[in-house]
């Protein structure tokens, strides 16, 4: 099993394999439009700009779970991250990353690479994870792992 084995949607609802990304290396964040660690979309917008021509991608998944930061609809996600931070990097319908109803590829990402003290649950809102080209993750970064900070990890997997 891999990266490439999960669909999602499109923050359009619009069907999106994780097969289109096949042989790219990924940065899956899980978002939010109203949270401390808001800002952080400038720097993933700013690791998208620099390495997709390499075969890399930043993947945001916008999530309500954490403090109900990201209570809008897609269209709302949408133009706050257009207007506020130029993103143009994908964004995936919101989901949520921990408990039942935990999307898929969220329960195969915390089971492949733990948190602190082997936990699996993601704390909070833009925790990372790195996948490879080849699918597989390769690291995790938590909420204050600001973007540049991972520009060596992504480099590794390029």
């Amino acid at each position: 099993m891999n990266a490439y084995d999960f669909e999602a949607q499109t923050l359009g609802g619009r069907p999106a394999p994780l097969a289109d990304y096949r042989g790219q290396a990924l940065l899956i964040v899980n978002t939010a439009s109203k949270c401390g660690f808001t800002p952080q979309y400038a720097g993933l917008e700013a690791l998208h700009r620099k390495f997709k021509d390499r075969g890399f991608s930043v993947l945001g998944f916008p999530c309500n779970q954490f403090g109900h930061q990201e209570p809008g609809q897609a269209a709302e996600i949408a133009s706050f991250c257009s207007l506020t931070y130029d993103v143009s990097f994908p964004l995936m319908a919101k989901i949520d990353v921990n408990g039942p109803a935990a999307h898929p590829l969220y329960a195969w990402l915390k089971h492949e690479k733990k948190g602190l003290l082997g936990s699996e649950g993601v704390k909070w809102n833009f925790t990372k994870f790195l996948v490879s080209r080849d699918g597989q993750v390769k690291g995790r970064f938590g909420p204050a792992t600001e973007p540049k900070a991972i520009e060596a990890a992504i480099e590794a997997v390029l």
